[in-house]
């Protein structure tokens, strides 16, 4: 035992302190290493964990899951704000911007107004609403009248078919040129369509029968031409105005089916008779334009039937035979024009009877009598029968003129027809009407002015 002692102190002794302790640690360690072994062979599970821990080592086994729920996603971003009102005001923007890099020509400087999205507040020519099927404000309305828009490629195409909430669309005085968009079907609320005094051509454009919601249709003072299908009669239109193309045809018997109130067909080269159907829209026509056309024949006695028009004007055509006295009955008649055409014979007194007549022209034809109450009219400036064969009054034509005209045979086919009245003159049913009607707008002769309406 004394010799182990020494063997292990002796060396000790003779170290300095620093090796000794050193040395102590070693030892110290050497002995704790051997315990966690020992332990560990006893208890392989955590001692084993502890020892690897001890020594820097790390574990193969997989970590504890975590019992915490992940943190839920952040929310998504909200959509940026639109600067459009609605929708379907975004929809027609790039609409208008494409046209207006198609005009070159604005005098009035409508298109510096359209900036920006407040197209309902500050676009001039455009108008807003509500649209029905959409609850939300739309592009209900454009106005363009009068703004003479101009560019060589100026057309309607890609511009009236793309507003598909639209209801009225008036263009009157600009130089919108080529021809009518097919697809005026799909815009469900166009009831107003004003194309006149622009630059548009080729056949009647047959697209607007697809717009059957129209009640006003004005196509004036454009280059169609060709026939004007007779559906377009059928069109349950309060205004149709088609005046001052090159339409040519016969006027078809489609024309009584018109339930239209302003007819103007004036200015165009239509031929032949007055449909005697004319009469089946008694209960519609107020006005009635014809003038300047191509039409010849007699006047139909049907035409006594208007009893509500105002204005008939057959004027510059190539009529002839007498005055039906069916006309005595056009009890809220205010103008009757029949001037320069080949009419003859008496004028019947019950016309200068008529209660609301202002403005009877029957100048340059051939009538031959006029009674005393004709007479007073023409007193009083309201009948012009200048350019007549009637004995005893100035300004008629000469004798050679009227044994000319009178030389050649001018038969009407029923003769009897000029002799029909219709209604009872004078009744009190007539008295009343006329007591109670209202002064005409005499809306139908603004038609004839290219930047009127």
């Amino acid at each position: 035992m004394s010799i182990s002692r020494f063997i292990i102190v002796s060396p000790i002794a003779a170290m300095p302190s620093i090796t000794i302790s050193f040395f102590t640690f070693i030892i110290f360690f050497f002995f704790f290493f051997l315990a966690t072994v020992s332990h560990a062979a006893n208890h392989p599970g955590p001692a084993r964990e502890t020892i690897e821990i001890i020594i820097g080592g790390g574990s193969n086994s997989p970590p504890s899951p975590s019992t915490d729920c992940p943190p839920p996603p952040p929310p998504p971003c909200p959509p940026p704000l639109s600067p459009f009102e609605s929708k379907r005001i975004e929809l027609v923007y790039p609409v208008i911007q494409n046209l207006k890099r198609r005009i070159r020509s604005d005098p009035l400087g409508v298109t510096n107004t359209w900036v920006g999205p407040d197209i309902c507040h500050e676009y001039k020519g455009f108008l807003c609403a509500i649209v029905p099927d959409y609850k939300v404000k739309a592009l209900a309305g454009v106005n363009f009248n009068g703004f003479n828009l101009a560019g060589p490629d100026l057309s309607l195409h890609g511009f009236l078919d793309q507003l598909p909430d639209v209801t009225l669309f008036h263009a009157n005085s600009n130089q919108f040129t080529g021809t009518v968009p097919g697809t005026l079907a799909n815009l469900r609320y166009l009831f107003e369509l004003d194309l006149s005094n622009n630059k548009l051509y080729g056949e009647f454009p047959v697209e607007v029968l697809g717009a059957t919601k129209l009640t006003f249709l004005d196509l004036r003072f454009n280059s169609f031409s060709g026939a004007v299908p007779p559906r377009v009669f059928n069109l349950d239109l309060d205004v149709l105005f088609i005046n001052n193309n090159g339409l040519m045809q016969t006027l078809p018997d489609e024309i009584g089916a018109t339930p239209a109130m302003f007819l103007t067909l004036a200015n165009n080269k239509f031929t032949g008779k007055i449909p005697r159907s004319i009469g089946k829209a008694s209960r519609t026509l107020l006005e009635v334009l014809l003038l300047n056309n191509r039409l010849s024949g007699c006047l139909p006695c049907e035409i006594g039937l208007l009893g509500r028009a105002r204005v008939f004007d057959v004027s510059c055509n190539w009529l002839t035979g007498p005055i039906p006295h069916s006309f005595g009955c056009l009890a809220h008649m205010e103008v009757l024009n029949l001037a320069q055409n080949q009419l003859y014979g008496p004028v019947p007194e019950t016309i200068c009877q008529l209660a609301h007549l202002a403005n009877l022209s029957l100048s340059y034809n051939y009538f031959t009598q006029v009674g005393p109450i004709c007479m007073k009219l023409i007193e009083r400036k309201v009948l012009d029968v200048r350019m007549n064969c009637i004995l005893g009054l100035p300004m008629q034509r000469s004798k050679a003129q009227c044994e000319a005209f009178f030389s050649k045979p001018n038969n009407c086919p029923d003769p009897k027809s000029f002799k029909w009245v219709p209604c009872r003159p004078n009744s009190e049913e007539q008295s009343d009407r006329r007591l109670t009607a209202q002064g005409a707008s005499l809306r139908s002769f603004e038609a004839l002015v290219r930047h009127r309406l």
